[in-house]
């Protein structure tokens, strides 16, 4: 049976994931330059300043950088939310821990944005990177119900693929940002797909397993 708690902290799961998607689509729409998915990173958004940005010297101004990064703020924060209130699918604490220092990451790259502070960014963007992709392929040890664990692994496995190639340079076609979304995206993408589960009723919690 669902309890409030649980259902609480899947609705986090996935009013993070409308809140980040609305802010990008509304900041991106803000640009007078077209924003590119495949050829601009995610920060961009967020950037402050105006200018030529990147090793690739792409023209980066975004006018709404204060909606993105309070989006990646708030969204960071409703993904805390969900991990610690959905304490019963978790047979772990690996897999939790990392994902709740991927949620953080999300907070610290809302706060310092790119041209800010990069070293900064930059961190909170390799936790997203590979914290956040081994915790989902540790989800597959989880309580979640089968689809969802090998959701997880799925995802995680992508992720993790789309981090080495975004590093090395290789896009297969998708671009730089492509590859970061692919990379970035999973565990939002997870998430979103396990709250709506467990608010639909199809996912029920274990009896065992606690943070």
């Amino acid at each position: 049976m669902r309890s409030a708690s649980a259902r609480f902290g899947a609705a986090c799961w996935v009013l993070a994931a409308v809140v980040f998607l609305a802010a990008h689509l509304a900041v991106q729409a803000a640009w007078t330059q077209p924003y590119s998915w495949a050829h601009h990173n995610i920060s961009d958004l967020g950037n402050v300043t105006c200018g030529l940005w990147g090793d690739d010297r792409r023209y980066v101004c975004s006018p709404r950088h204060a909606w993105m990064n309070a989006a990646l703020v708030v969204s960071g924060l409703l993904l805390m939310a969900g991990v610690l209130l959905l304490r019963r699918y978790w047979r772990t604490r690996t897999a939790p821990a990392l994902l709740l220092a991927t949620a953080a990451a999300w907070v610290l790259v809302g706060f310092v944005p790119a041209d800010v502070h990069l070293a900064w960014h930059l961190l909170g963007a390799v936790m997203i990177f590979f914290a956040g992709n081994v915790g989902l392929l540790l989800a597959g040890r989880s309580g979640w119900p089968a689809p969802l664990r090998r959701f997880a692994v799925a995802a995680g496995v992508s992720g993790l693929a789309a981090a080495t190639l975004h590093l090395s340079g290789t896009y297969l076609g998708l671009g730089m940002g492509g590859t970061e979304r692919v990379t970035a995206f999973a565990v939002p993408v997870w998430m979103a797909v396990a709250g709506l589960a467990v608010l639909l009723g199809r996912a029920a919690a274990p009896n065992a397993g606690k943070i």
